[in-house]
């Protein structure tokens, strides 16, 4: 249970500024994001509650916790000669982690010895390319070429199998290649930063709004058409739902399939990852599309990722498809995303923060169980939390006051900053707060009132002790934050009805703000070979990748009159075939058009006509 005393409190200064040599002091070069060097450490008996007295007996342990890359000992106990099963025996972690988080005696004094392994793995890019290596090169990591192929394949594809639903040709459309799509691609790229109200001002005789790029490398209708059959499965192989094999995420798996892997191989992940939900939004319908009255975007489809905390590069992004089936019932939707986001780094001690929706007793059990570290805000109502913790028993806190309960490296913490907060970590020993650096009171503006209970804004709050799990959550929790930043900047593609082409510019965009991180970090922030500017930021990588998926290519209107004639020529090459239509004969339509009468049991099936089986077929497609 929770401890409270009464008296004055103690505070032990460990660490007070910038100059202090200490061996868990982040490399503000390596690991910018995590706790900066000015925050200053105190050590506070635990449970501390205000007015401390007979504190003079007391003794604390305490394990201060950053998220450089860096290696260090986080103890100052040597378990190196201890073999893993005795160090878990050791610490108990074995009871711990098997015991109901249910149980009354779960929870203890948070006075244990806590144990948190080095981080060794190695992180950050992961590819084999040279320092003349371009922006379109870091986005192949990301965006293979056989990408490209299967769109072009399908697109093809579809377009035939549409023709052919509809019993018409499209005199407009002829296959295209990869060239194009890349063209394509690039095109849209750059409708995010020349960004118009409607796709076909680009295109505009106006010297004001029309772009003469856009029109050197297609025509209007040209990138239309390809907007039009733009697919990235095969359609005629999609199962119904009820079906045996159905996926409601079938249209994008080929894309799935592939930029998951890539995106995970391309980048080695850091120490510490933050897992958080993005919304996407769109104007089509798709039943998991979900309403968040409290977001900025209210209506948007939810993508779970796990991204770097320092860089924001995305390594995992799962979309929410909808309620989980009856296997997967029994484990909340927060425990299901977090276990399948960190499949693969399981023992390599990295630490993970996440917010309230994710975190909990059971989840954190099984990461620790896993060689993973958390952190996070909780709701102090889930299965597990410590009774003597939640709001009706600890009432109202004043500002900087906190609670905590513990067992093994598993902390709850029940405080208040702004509001009141509570948490549940593995990465932060009991006991331990920090003052992080903010603004003076009176910074924020306004007239200087308080809300009425003595809250105050962050800006407001300088000099408030805050324990050291709520401190790694503020200083980690920004890796999707930071991604959304980049995503969301410009734009990838234009508005339409479809879902699956949101989440197809959406994965394109990802894979450019992964590839920009990749270059930005393997670079060492120098921009690529014939850049003149002082900075290369996201803006020219984006510029820059978008001319070279363009290229030389320029599709003018020559070449569609061209396809219209070679269509026209051979139709058999466009789907077009003589083929048997019924068992009974009807008349053809070329010698009807002629004022004659012969009939026929074969014909056209994309144009739905009979037709003789001599020269009809051929001079009817002409």
């Amino acid at each position: 249970m929770a401890t409270a005393r009464n008296g004055r409190e103690l505070f032990t200064i460990l660490e007070t500024s910038a100059d202090a040599e200490s061996g868990t002091a982040c490399d503000g070069r390596d690991s910018p994001l995590n706790l900066s060097a000015d925050v200053k450490w105190f050590e506070i008996p635990n449970g501390v509650a205000h007015d401390e007295e007979e504190y003079a007996e007391d003794c604390y342990y305490s394990v201060s916790t950053n998220c450089s890359d860096a290696t260090s000992n986080d103890s100052d106990i040597d378990f190196s000669d201890l073999e893993e099963e005795e160090r878990r025996s050791f610490f108990g972690f074995e009871d711990d982690l098997d015991e109901d988080c249910t149980s009354p005696d779960f929870w203890g004094e948070p006075d244990q010895v806590i144990a948190i392994e080095p981080f060794s793995a190695a992180s950050g890019p992961q590819h084999s390319l040279g320092d003349d290596a371009d922006t379109r090169d870091y986005f192949r990591i990301l965006f293979p070429d056989s990408l490209f192929e299967h769109m072009v394949e399908q697109t093809n594809n579809y377009a035939l199998y549409r023709q052919r639903r509809s019993g018409k040709s499209d005199p407009h459309w002829h296959p295209t290649d990869v060239r194009e799509m890349r063209a394509y691609v690039g095109l849209n790229v750059l409708m995010g930063i020349n960004q118009l109200p409607d796709a076909g001002m680009y295109w505009a005789s106006d010297i004001f709004i029309g772009n003469a790029g856009f029109k050197k490398t297609m025509t209007a209708r040209r990138f239309e058409k390809l907007t039009q059959y733009l697919q990235l499965c095969d359609r005629e192989a999609e199962p119904a739902r009820g079906e045996r094999g159905y996926d409601g995420l079938f249209k994008i798996r080929p894309l799935l399939d592939v930029v998951e892997n890539t995106m995970w191989d391309a980048y080695a992940p850091n120490r510490c990852l933050t897992v958080d939900k993005c919304a996407v939004v769109t104007k089509g319908r798709f039943s998991p599309t979900q309403y968040m009255p409290s977001g900025p975007l209210r209506k948007g489809l939810t993508v779970w990722m796990l991204c770097d905390a320092r860089s924001g590069y995305c390594h995992r992004a799962k979309i929410f498809v909808g309620k989980a089936g009856e296997d997967e019932a029994a484990a909340s939707l927060g425990y299901r995303v977090v276990t399948s986001l960190v499949r693969g780094l399981e023992g390599q001690y990295h630490h993970l923060f996440m917010d309230s929706f994710f975190t909990s007793v059971p989840l954190l059990q099984r990461l620790l169980r896993d060689g993973l570290y958390a952190c996070g805000p909780t709701q102090p109502g889930r299965r597990g939390y410590p009774e003597v913790l939640r709001p009706r028993n600890v009432g109202k806190l004043c500002q900087g006051e906190f609670y905590q309960c513990q067992r093994g490296n598993l902390v709850a913490t029940v405080t208040r900053d702004v509001k009141a907060v509570s948490c549940l970590s593995t990465n932060s020993a009991p006991g331990i707060v920090g003052i992080s650096p903010g603004g003076q009171q009176g910074d924020g503006g306004g007239d200087g009132e308080g809300d009425g209970d003595g809250a105050e804004s962050p800006g407001g709050s300088f000099g408030v002790p805050r324990p050291l799990p709520l401190l790694l959550y503020q200083e980690n929790m920004r890796g999707v934050d930071l991604c959304d930043q980049l995503r969301e900047c410009y734009q990838v593609g234009r508005p339409c009805k479809k879902w699956w082409r949101y989440f197809l510019w959406f994965y394109v965009n990802l894979c450019i703000v992964n590839a920009y991180i990749v270059l930005r970090e393997s670079r060492g922030g120098a921009p690529p070979a014939g850049f003149n500017g002082k900075q290369f930021t996201q803006r020219h990588f984006r510029v820059r990748l978008a001319q070279q998926l363009i290229g030389d290519y320029q599709g003018a209107r020559g070449m569609e009159r061209a396809a219209r004639k070679r269509h026209a020529d051979s139709p058999i090459e466009y789907g077009h075939r003589l083929e048997r239509m019924s068992e009974r004969s009807r008349r053809c339509r070329n010698c009807t058009n002629k004022g004659l009468r012969h009939e026929s049991v074969f014909g056209c099936k994309i144009c739905n006509v009979h037709l003789c089986r001599g020269g009809c077929f051929s001079e009817f497609h002409k």
